[in-house]
């Protein structure tokens, strides 16, 4: 597909990028509950992957990169969480260390609400083509 005139380079990779998911998984969006589905499984997708970066920093190496290990502390799977957004509820994986010691940053311990403003602040870097390591 051509690119429009005001897309920025981003914007056109990340209109490719849903043209595509759109087509393989023979999603149609007929209405905005379509909409609402596709940007919750989206918020949750990038909410998981900024919890797991938050996760390497804290332990201060990669999930595949274990033999680089510092500490005596390491991943233990994850928990599930329910929250509440504009686009309606989503479940997130949560990433655990063993010794209890990781806070989520991003989404802290007992908050179950994405405000609008963390929704927008999401979807923006999202649209700069920002990735979850960054």
């Amino acid at each position: 597909m051509a690119r429009r005139k005001s897309d920025s380079p981003q914007k056109a990779a990340m209109r490719e990028m849903m043209q595509g998911y759109l087509k393989e998984n023979d999603i149609s969006i007929k209405s905005g509950n379509d909409v609402n589905s596709i940007m919750r499984d989206m918020m949750s997708v990038l909410l998981e992957g900024a919890l797991d970066e938050e996760l390497n920093e804290e332990l201060g190496y990669s999930k595949y990169d274990y033999r680089n290990k510092e500490t005596d502390n390491s991943r233990n799977g994850h928990s599930k969480k329910t929250m509440r957004t504009s686009y309606g509820d989503m479940d997130i994986a949560i990433p655990r260390d063993r010794k209890g010691k990781y806070e989520p940053q991003l989404i802290p311990k007992y908050q179950n609400t994405v405000t609008q403003d963390m929704e927008e602040k999401i979807i923006s870097m999202y649209a700069k083509g920002m990735t979850t390591g960054d």
